[in-house]
Order: structure tokens, then sequence, then C-alpha cells
């Protein structure tokens, strides 16, 4: 049986018994999931050993329309679902328990005395969590966290731990391409979603397997397996046409900044060595980030390195168009027009993923101690002249202008490289155009010039009768007629040509004049 109605067509009365909430997690220290808790939570009574065998039925019949309920909720997500991604909720779990990925976490405590760090795998990570181990050390001033792929049981023991906002691990898990770079703030954390820009090789180009493809069906209501595995296909073949330009892979980054001194970076296809900068600033205990032991600081770090990896990706982009632009000043081809096609398309696409980055930037620098204010509940008492905090130090702000105007050479540069290829463009088209008129009078100047000797050989070429001419003089009265009227005729149509001629010729001259006098003074 499957549903409820088959049992009532069976003569037997169905109880619906609703399920009991779980309790509340901070009560107890276990991390582990609730669904079985709460779909379980409501036989508890059943399984005393006086329970009667028509007890045993309902049980079993209310147990398989809880589970067709939870696969029907499962199945209608999407518009008008819950906001949000709870891992206390049993929907959830069933949900998205099959995303799995090995992932890379490394976990580094460090304050201006010391520094201490250790790697772990999914496993490791959680049972760290849910061991005393995962306590900080009171000397540890900053905590970070870096986590190199997205896997539900790693995201559902962070959140349990530092307590994730739902609306967060949404964007976290529901990564899509046209999502732009923001900042949202939350009561206990600062949300960063920040797209990377990276140059694409052989080293860091991200492949997607069977696997991952169901993952991504996982994390995504509205797609199926096969949209997504279109949708792949059309990329793959868009970039083999791409081929000989530069591609460039746009990866979102996920930054959590909390009030305890704890900074999470979670990113997916990331390259293994994108971190490395920051990690090996945090050994040297006279760096910025370990003297200042700012959790803001290293906020800043990750984002200055997104925007420095920008800067890299829009240097090779000019060094391309200034190959393109030498390659079109030469002689211009159709392959070297369709590359600066392909160059001036992408622009534009990353000129709409780089601008949010500046928004985001100025928004930390400018509004921050706003945002914040605007989180506190002014009517609460408890809150009456409590100082407002914001989530950026007045010494991350100073290293944010520095970022800040990164961004907008990035932007400038960007402009200024769409420009120069939409001049390369009109040039090109310009050039073709030019080309063509060129051949056309060519071609013009040689009928003109034929045109007499067309004329009189059709003349000639008439039969005439009783003409004296046609049998003495036929070759030779042909040319007397022809050569005189080629000669009459041809300059008449070089006129313009001739005047143009003229007219350099003097300024050639005027020009030279010019030159010989000032070197006489």
């Amino acid at each position: 049986m499957s549903s409820g109605s088959d049992a009532t067509a069976a003569g037997i009365e169905v109880v619906n018994v609703e399920a009991t909430p779980p309790p509340d997690y901070r009560e107890t220290s276990s991390l582990r999931s609730r669904s079985k808790r709460s779909l379980h939570a409501h036989h508890a009574e059943e399984t005393l050993p006086t329970r009667r065998p028509n007890h045993k039925f309902r049980s079993a019949v209310n147990k398989i329309i809880a589970m067709q309920r939870s696969t029907t909720i499962l199945a209608s997500v999407g518009a008008g679902a819950e906001p949000g991604v709870d891992p206390r909720r049993a929907s959830m779990e069933m949900q998205y328990r099959s995303l799995h990925q090995e992932c890379t976490i490394e976990v580094i405590d460090y304050s201006a005395v010391s520094e201490k760090r250790r790697t772990m795998n999914n496993a490791e990570f959680v049972d760290w969590c849910e061991s005393s181990k995962s306590h900080r050390h009171a000397w540890a001033k900053v905590r970070y966290i870096n986590i190199t792929g997205i896997s539900w049981d790693v995201i559902k023991a962070l959140s349990l731990k530092h307590e994730l906002h739902p609306l967060a691990l949404e964007d976290v898990l529901h990564s899509r391409p046209e999502n732009l770079s923001k900042a949202e703030y939350f009561l206990h954390h600062l949300f960063l979603r920040v797209l990377l820009h990276d140059v694409e090789n052989d080293s860091n180009k991200p492949t997607f397997s069977a696997e991952e493809l169901a993952q991504d069906v996982v994390a995504s209501h509205a797609e199926t397996l096969n949209n997504i595995r279109e949708r792949q296909i059309e990329q793959a073949k868009i970039d083999a046409l791409k081929q000989g330009t530069l591609r460039v892979a746009v990866t979102p980054i996920f930054i959590f900044l909390f009030r305890d001194g704890t900074v999470i970076s979670i990113s997916k296809h990331a390259p293994p060595d994108l971190m490395q900068p920051i990690s090996e600033r945090l050994r040297r205990a006279d760096g910025i980030l370990r003297s200042s032991a700012d959790p803001s600081m290293l906020v800043q770090s990750l984002l200055a390195l997104v925007v420095d990896k920008a800067v890299q990706v829009i240097d090779s982009y000019h060094n391309q168009i200034s190959d393109i632009e030498r390659e079109i000043l030469i002689k211009p081809k159709p392959t070297t027009v369709r590359k600066l096609h392909i160059v001036s398309g992408d622009l534009v696409l990353h000129k709409r993923t780089l601008e949010p980055i500046k928004t985001l930037v100025y928004g930390l620098r400018r509004y921050d101690l706003d945002r914040c204010a605007a989180l506190v509940d002014q009517s609460d008492p408890k809150m009456r002249g409590k100082k407002i905090v914001g989530f950026m130090s007045h010494k991350s702000k100073i290293y944010l202008a520095d970022t800040f105007d990164h961004t907008e050479y990035i932007l400038s540069t960007l402009d200024m490289i769409a420009g120069i290829g939409d001049s390369l463009t009109d040039y090109s088209f310009n050039m073709a155009s030019y080309s063509m008129n060129d051949t056309m009078r060519v071609l013009t100047m040689i009928t003109i010039i034929c045109l007499p000797l067309t004329f009189v050989s059709g003349y000639f070429g008439m039969n005439f009768t009783g003409v004296t001419w046609t049998f003495e003089w036929s070759d030779v009265l042909f040319w007397i007629i022809a050569i005189p009227l080629v000669l009459v005729i041809s300059p008449l149509f070089v006129i313009p040509d001739i005047k143009r001629l003229i007219h350099y010729v003097q300024t050639r001259r005027l020009l030279k004049n010019t030159t010989n006098r000032f070197k006489s003074q």
C-alpha cells in the first residue's frame, strides 16, 4: 500500500498521528541529522511489547504516507517554496544527503604570537566538529576555516556548529553562474559571495563527472539532469569554437565572517593553490594578518586576492587585444576579426560580473556600520543604548580603499579594451569596404579603357558588302580609330584622380618647404 486511500479501501481506519517536534539542538551535543528522529518520533509509544497487530499496521501505513509527503515536498520545491536551507529540517536531509564531494579542509588558528593549522577530510572534519577539540584556545584570536569542495555532511556539520543562516546556506548550495557578487548582513555573521576570475589552463580547468552532474541536480530545484547535461554540452561546443582565445574560469567563493573571530571560506571548483598566498602570509609572524590578529583583515585579504586575480585576467586580455591589433593593422583577416568578436563578447560578460565586486567593496567601506545598525531591534529594551559595532574594523577599511582602487583600474581598463575592440572592428569593416571599392574602381577603369575598343570592334565586326576598306584597311583602320578614342576618352574619367594627385604633390612640397624654413632658422 502506497497511500491512505488504499488503506481505506481495504476497510482499515488510518490514524494520522502528528510528528512531535524535534528537541532543541542546544540541549544535545550530537551533530547527527534529526531526520530519523523527526520522522519516527511519533512511534515511540508503539515500540512497546504490548502493541497490537492493527497498531503495527497503522504505524506502517502512516510511515508510508509520511514518506510520500516528503517525496512530494521535494518534487514540488521551486517557485513559492520556503526560502533558505535549514539542516535541522528532515526534508532538507532527504534532499541534500546525496550531495557528496571529497573536500579538503584546512583549519588555521592564529594570533600575533602563535599559529596552528590542521588539514582534514570530510569524516575527520565532521568528527572534529562533534568533539571538544573544535573549541578554540584562548590564545587564538582568529580561526580560519578554508573548505575546497561542497558536500552536505561538511556543510551540515559546519552549519550546526556555527549556526549559519539558512539564506546563506541556500546561496552556497544553489550556486548558479548568473548569481553575482554580493554582501548580506545577518545578526551573527556577515556573508559574502564573490566571483573569482582566473585564466583557465589545463591545470585549473574544471572537469565535471557524472557524479557531480547528479550533485548539481540535487542543488538545483528547477533543473533536471538532462537540462544540466544539455547546457554543459552546448557550453562545450561554444568553448570548442573559441579555441585560440583567452579562456577565463568564473568560480564563486563564499566567505563568512563571525563576530567571535571565525572566518570561513568555501569554494567548489577553485584551483587547489588559490589560497596558498594567504596560507603563506599566515605563517609569517611579521605580516599584517598575524600582527593585527584581525578577522576583518583576513576577509580583506581574501577580497584582495580575488581582485588581484581579476587584474591578471585584465592584463591577459590587454596583451591579447594588442596582438589582435597588430594583426589587423598589418592585414585584416577573417580569422582575426572572428577572434576579435569573441574577445569583445567575453569582455561584455566579464564587465557584468566584475562591476558588482566594486559595489561590494564600496559597501563594506561605507555602509558596514549602517547595515549592522539596521539589524538591531531598537524596540528591544536590551538593545537600547548599546553601541553598534560593524563587522569591518577601521584598519581593514583602510586596506579596502586600496582594493577599491584596483577594482576601478579593472573596470577602466575593461572599458578601454572594449573601446579598442570596437575601433578595431570598425576599422576591419572599413578596410573591407575600402578594398571592395578599390576593386570596383579598378574594374571600372578597365571597362572604360576597353569601351572604345569594344565599340570599334563591334562596328568592324558587322557584315559589309561592296566596301573596299573592309578588305584593304581591316586591321590597320581598326587601330587608327581605336587608339585615338582610348587616348581621348580615358583621361576624361581619371580627371578626379589627377586632381587628387596634384593636391598630394602640392601638400608634400608645402610640408617640405616649411620644414626647410624652420631648419634654416
